[in-house]
């Protein structure tokens, strides 16, 4: 049997082929990217791991002590997770690979950082977020590990916490 005939046939097998494809493309573009499996290595020297984060909503925030905006924006910061951390809100601060640990240690005590801080010494952390090279860029990471937001500046923080609470109640 030819497809001549059954002229349907042809524009039938196109349209299945163009329905399947519609339908991939819909669902990457709806499925949030899974966060990176990354270790961090905070300011006293402990790990914090995928597994210890797994279950909780969380904020990777990258910044710098050399970031104007970075530090503008951390009172806001330190006010989001104080509201949020009772509700399971867990947050890391990822000093970027050309701070000096000195500089993040001293800021973080001097400011009474409540939330963890981290050193990504080897620049591996911001590599595994997509090469982040722009500070700040925080993430918003939901129970299930995926991505819900990406943020390369500062933030809007009441959308921020419209989102985190959205995401807090999954």
């Amino acid at each position: 049997m030819t497809t001549s005939s059954k002229p349907w046939l042809k524009p039938a097998v196109a349209a299945v082929v163009l329905a399947a494809g519609g339908f991939a493309a819909y669902t990457s573009l709806n499925s949030a990217p899974v966060a990176p499996a990354v270790t961090f290595i905070d300011i006293k020297g402990e790990r914090i791991t995928p597994e210890q984060l797994r279950g909780k909503v969380v904020m990777v925030n990258f910044w710098a002590t050399s970031c104007t905006t970075c530090v503008a924006e951390m009172p806001e910061m330190v006010d989001t997770y104080n509201r949020y951390k009772g509700k399971g809100l867990e947050f890391v601060a990822v000093a970027m690979k050309y701070d000096p640990p000195n500089y993040v240690v001293n800021f973080a005590e001097t400011r009474q950082l409540p939330f963890k801080v981290a050193l990504d010494v080897t620049g591996e952390a911001a590599k595994a977020y997509g090469d982040v090279s722009m500070t700040p860029t925080t993430f918003v990471i939901d129970k299930d590990g995926k991505i819900l937001k990406r943020y390369v500046g500062k933030p809007e923080f009441p959308a921020l916490h419209k989102l985190l609470e959205k995401a807090l109640q999954g």
